[in-house]
């Protein structure tokens, strides 16, 4: 991805206590909602949370999807 090694791990509902925003899609993650952390190796700093789907999607090559406007 991006000619960069990633780094993710899971984060279980219960583990989740915030919302994010999901980067993939751009919509919230609510606390409870299982999902991914990822982040480029090396750069933890630059940690996202992810909808487990899109880091999916992101993972094979497809674009984010976002929805029109």
């Amino acid at each position: 991805m991006d000619g960069e090694d990633w780094a993710a791990r899971p984060v279980t509902g219960a583990a989740s206590t915030k919302a994010y925003r999901c980067p993939g899609c751009d919509h919230e993650i609510a606390p409870g909602v299982p999902h991914v952390v990822a982040w480029p190796s090396g750069r933890m700093e630059h940690r996202r949370h992810w909808h487990t789907p899109c880091w999916n999607r992101r993972r094979a090559g497809a674009r984010p999807y976002r929805e029109p406007y």
